[in-house]
């Protein structure tokens, strides 16, 4: 069978590639910001994975202290959240604050999401929601200062548009969005504020009619989808929805939503390979093909694209004492990096040039990324569950980088840098002891091996088998003039 075989001139032109995904990474719930083996993870993915942001729920329930109602006082206690922020800043990150969710000392009902019940009702008197983020952000204002602050991104709740997370109507999340922001803007104007925070890229056309019709402020738009957003029917599982989706649906959905913000910048405040918080698949080298296809392909529409989420330590429902549980995190409870921690990995190696490629293939990709020395190879051959994946033989051929005899490829795929089928021949032990923790750092780390390229009348050429659900990052020297190489 011949190659897939894709073409590259480094010498032509080329885009410029914007570090997009790692502006924003997404965390479960404001309390585990608090513990100290998050933290350490997140230190780890600010360090080796550029993150530069982190978003969680539930900054302003009642678990957080930030606001009670003591003997009909209103009792304002930033204790916690201050915390939080100082760790962030601390390690060179800040926040990309999710406003969410209403303390019960301001609500008009008792509904509740998760087991630390975030209250998902409005405020039963705008007049004190407005003093209580006004009083919350002049607080932090005066803490961190103006210049710092405005680094920070406000978004003004969760999902309004599902029912678990907001217990009104579309309207109604317009009217504490406009309470929100124009209180934020009375603190300081130079403050980000955006929205609508919705699942499945819905209300945006909406969101930004209202805002402009009202001149309501706002700085960005957000939203958040998965691939099996409304796909299949109720009930599915996550097989079966997947089954009905299609190679590019989140491109297409980040196309369709681009267009609506009307030139605005776009954030993806959540995304994932599915939004199912059990689903064996984010352990998987699969869901590694698949971010490194996502971002790719992302270049240009968006300026955030927050993966959810970095880290196992995640208890929205209950917390599972289970090293390999299927959940969202890109490093299990344990710190152990999943092939999707790898994946972003690779991205953040990559330098900001990326050049034309030639070549079409129904499962391979291959994008080609300069740097100031070299060039890297991007590969993946993926498909989505239940569709057709076979190993392939792919061929890169690159003009215009100098003759070179040096190749050297990393792999994401069943046998490398994939700790679960470590974990699997240990015997999946829900707790592993120390010695298999080490076994299972081993069986993580993203290796790599020189690999031999040809080079013929000016043609620098790699050849490399993928097996499915694979990712490979080849990196080739530039010969730089007056070099031999």
């Amino acid at each position: 069978m011949e190659p897939a075989t894709f073409y590259s001139d480094l010498s032509g032109p080329t885009a410029h590639l914007e570090h997009f995904w790692e502006h924003t990474v997404g965390s479960g719930h404001a309390t585990l910001a608090l513990r100290a083996d998050w933290q350490a993870q997140l230190k780890r993915c600010r360090h080796e994975l550029g993150f530069k942001h982190v978003r969680f729920h539930g900054l302003l329930s009642d678990d957080m202290g930030t606001l009670v109602n003591e003997d009909d006082q209103m009792r304002y206690a930033f204790f916690n959240a201050d915390q939080v922020m100082d760790f962030l800043l601390s390690i060179g990150m800040k926040p990309f604050v999710e406003l969410s969710f209403m303390p019960t000392a301001l609500a008009s009902g008792d509904k509740t999401v998760f087991k630390y019940r975030g209250n998902i009702t409005p405020p039963k008197d705008y007049k004190k929601w407005s003093a209580f983020i006004k009083k919350l952000v002049e607080h932090w204002v005066e803490r961190y200062g103006a210049e710092e602050v405005r680094t920070w991104f406000f978004e003004v709740w969760n999902e309004p548009n599902l029912k678990a997370f907001w217990s009104a109507d579309q309207q109604e999340y317009f009217n504490l969005y406009q309470h929100t922001a124009q209180t934020i803007k009375e603190v300081d104007d130079r403050l980000i504020v955006g929205g609508p925070a919705t699942a499945r890229n819905e209300w945006i056309d909406d969101f930004v009619n209202f805002c402009d019709a009202n001149q309501v402020p706002a700085d960005f738009v957000s939203t958040h989808h998965y691939p099996t957003d409304a796909l299949g029917s109720a009930g599915e599982d996550t097989l079966e929805q997947l089954a009905h989706s299609r190679r590019g649906i989140l491109r297409q959905w980040a196309q369709d939503s681009h267009r609506m913000a009307g030139g605005r910048p776009l954030y993806y405040t959540e995304w994932n390979a599915s939004s199912n918080p059990r689903d064996e698949l984010h352990d998987e080298p699969y869901t590694a093909a698949y971010i490194v296809k996502t971002m790719m392909e992302a270049r240009g529409l968006v300026k955030g694209y927050s993966f959810w989420t970095f880290t196992d330590i995640f208890e929205e429902n209950y917390f599972p004492a289970k090293a390999f549980q299927g959940g969202f995190g890109l490093l299990t409870m344990q710190g152990i990096a999943k092939p999707s921690y790898r994946a972003f990995q690779l991205l953040r190696d990559l330098g900001t040039q990326q050049c034309i490629v030639d070549g079409q293939h129904e499962t391979v990709d291959a994008w080609v990324v300069r740097g100031a020395r070299s060039a890297t190879v991007l590969l993946t051959n993926t498909a989505l569950p239940r569709h057709p994946l076979h190993r392939e033989t792919v061929r890169v051929e690159l003009t215009g980088i100098g003759r070179t005899k040096r190749a050297l490829v990393r792999r994401i795929d069943e046998d490398h840098a994939n700790p679960r089928r470590r974990w699997r021949e240990l015997g999946e032990p829900a707790l592993p002891n120390a010695r298999e923790v080490e076994q299972l750092q081993a069986a993580s780390e993203l290796t790599g091996g020189e690999m031999p390229c040809s080079f013929n009348e000016g043609i620098t050429a790699v050849e490399i088998t993928l097996p499915p659900h694979s990712v490979a990052s080849i990196e080739v020297d530039i010969a730089v003039k007056g070099e031999r190489k």
